[in-house]
């Protein structure tokens, strides 16, 4: 027979404040927004530029007529081009949003900024639930800076200037072209916008592996508040998310 539970009382929770579960709305809906668009985007362009790299698929006959080449690289730059604006969107809400909006941010100055990196790294690999952060930890703000925006302006760039080879003179050739001296010529820059593709996929998949394994380690709902918003914490989960102080 199943057991009914009832409200949790102020005297209960004063008795166990280290077991009893809260609720808090962390992620905002722009934030959401834009992890589902992050994601649509990265899949799409990853699938679109592994065909460019090496087309697979050949249709039969001449290719005039069919110009699959051609659709592939059509949707692979317009979803370029949402990832860029929705690039831009996340940049806006690291300002505009709430401070769980740009917790993790990589203070790598701060004493403390240093031992928390290092703590949480080392509680992963001793397989610990650790310290619980309600938004992101010293560790996830690091990988999320170098894997997702550093590498999202280095494909962003060298994307773009392997755009404006299409329009030579053109404005994206005059915003660009830069890129082509520096790396070396436009074979190292096709090279380099392929190779930083695969660090994407290999960050995609740690990452679901790291949130699935929070999530399970800390009943925390971290999957869950992709979605609604929402993570769950106990007494003692630290809160320390306030970027100015």
């Amino acid at each position: 027979m199943a057991k009914v539970i009832g409200p949790i009382t102020p005297q209960e929770v004063a008795a166990n404040p280290d077991e009893i579960f809260r609720s808090r709305y962390v992620w905002q809906w722009p934030i959401r927004l834009w992890h589902w668009v992050n994601v649509i985007c990265v899949s799409v362009l990853f699938y679109t530029g592994l065909y460019i790299s090496q087309p697979v698929l050949v249709n039969t006959g001449e290719p005039w007529n069919h110009f699959f080449m051609g659709k592939m690289r059509e949707v692979h730059f317009a979803f370029a081009f949402v990832f860029v604006v929705n690039f831009i969107w996340r940049m806006y809400w690291f300002w505009m949003g709430n401070n769980y909006a740009r917790s993790g941010f990589p203070f790598i100055w701060r004493a403390s900024w240093w031992r928390d990196l290092f703590r949480q790294a080392w509680d992963y690999l001793a397989l610990k639930a650790g310290h619980v952060h309600l938004g992101h930890n010293a560790l996830a703000g690091l990988s999320y800076t170098i894997l997702v925006i550093a590498l999202g302006w280095a494909q962003v760039i060298t994307g773009f200037a392997l755009y404006s080879e299409s329009y030579p003179g053109g404005f994206t050739s005059k915003l660009f072209g830069w890129v082509f001296p520096l790396v070396g010529g436009s074979f190292q820059v096709r090279m380099w916008h392929h190779l930083f593709a695969w660090f994407f996929l290999v960050f995609g998949i740690l990452h679901i592996y790291i949130v699935i394994y929070d999530g399970q380690v800390w009943r925390n709902g971290l999957v869950s508040s992709m979605i609604t918003g929402s993570k769950f914490y106990k007494e003692g989960d630290l809160d320390s998310d306030s970027w100015l102080s």
